[in-house]
């Protein structure tokens, strides 16, 4: 699964004209779907673990900054007003920030049932990967694009 992930390349992309929001959950979500595979495939002390541990300390509070903490309610915004759009982000996101659903991020690590004990099926891990490295989805990460634009929109929108 880590191979998976670590042989995908932004080379095609600048990154530079994301949506700056966008990006920073972007590369959230890929450190939690790294640390939960790690996780899985090293012991939970070793050093790559624990590197990826403080990285995603560190980002709670980041995601607290600015346009950051109204990413969960964007997602639902979504889901409301566009639910085509909603149905075309990652399913990661879609589980994580959709209030409706139970999965979340205990410990920095995905869980998609918090009362389950049975490990995420790896195949769901190609998936998340493949979902966030399509060539649409990646598009729609710039600042004129149409997910980007949808943010902007739900941002600059009057409050009710």
């Amino acid at each position: 699964m880590l191979t998976h992930l670590y042989e995908k390349s932004l080379i095609l992309h600048d990154t530079g004209m994301f949506n700056k929001v966008l990006y920073f959950y972007f590369i959230d979500a890929l450190a939690h779907i790294d640390y939960t595979c790690s996780i899985y495939s090293f012991n939970y002390q070793s050093v790559k673990n624990v590197m990826g541990g403080e990285y995603l300390r560190w980002r709670i509070d980041e995601e607290k900054k600015g346009d950051r903490a109204k990413f969960a309610a964007f997602v639902n915004w979504l889901k409301q007003q566009y639910p085509e759009k909603f149905a075309m982000l990652p399913s990661l996101w879609q589980m994580i920030y959709d209030t409706d659903d139970p999965a979340g991020y205990r410990s920095f690590r995905i869980v998609l049932d918090p009362d389950s004990r049975t490990a995420i099926p790896a195949n769901m891990f190609f998936v998340m990967i493949d979902e966030f490295f399509d060539a649409d989805f990646l598009k729609s990460l710039y600042t004129d694009a149409s997910l980007a634009t949808l943010f902007d929109s739900f941002i600059n929108r009057p409050s009710s």
